[in-house]
């Protein structure tokens, strides 16, 4: 992977928290994509902010009929408390902490899009849905949830509504 300085995106975690807060944080302090990518993965885990749901979007690719494409990859989980889940987690200062925390149900979303750059110019495509975990839903539930998600974010919506591609 490419260095955060090289690559436009910088990966986010975003998180929706039971008293209704959202923090969002850019993992930006890594010099390299892969490493603030899994530094977001295991945000997902620990789970810090103690969330009912919560994100991570980050800069890849995905298989295309051309080989390879871009995309933005959204890891979305949400916590339930009916399932649990043990955690040993080993601190810079050599301590360790043993936490329980509800097991992630979420999935995995690649938004193929054409980069800025190319002679076409910057579009997104339809939502690509991956690994799905937790109750059994049909892709229908899956797409509404993720654009009342979309949706959510105004300046997001509104750059989606304007570039969206639906030719793939």
């Amino acid at each position: 992977m490419e260095s955060l300085a090289v690559r436009p995106y910088i990966p986010i975690v975003a998180c929706e928290r039971a008293d209704g807060v959202r923090p969002m944080t850019l993992l930006a302090s890594k010099e390299k994509l892969e490493d603030a990518v899994t530094e977001g993965k295991e945000w997902l885990i620990r789970n810090p902010e103690s969330a009912s749901r919560a994100v991570l979007l980050y800069d890849g690719f995905i298989p295309h009929a051309s080989g390879k494409t871009n995309a933005l990859i959204v890891e979305a989980v949400r916590y339930t408390p009916e399932r649990e889940r043990f955690a040993l987690v080993f601190n810079d200062d050599g301590s360790t902490l043993i936490t329980y925390t509800p097991e992630p149900e979420g999935f995995v979303v690649a938004v193929p899009y054409r980069h800025a750059n190319s002679r076409e110019g910057f579009a997104v495509y339809q939502p690509k849905f991956f690994n799905y975990e937790g109750p059994e839903v049909s892709f229908e539930t899956l797409e509404k949830a993720f654009f009342r998600g979309v949706n959510q974010h105004e300046k997001g919506a509104a750059v989606w509504n304007a570039s969206l591609d639906q030719s793939e």
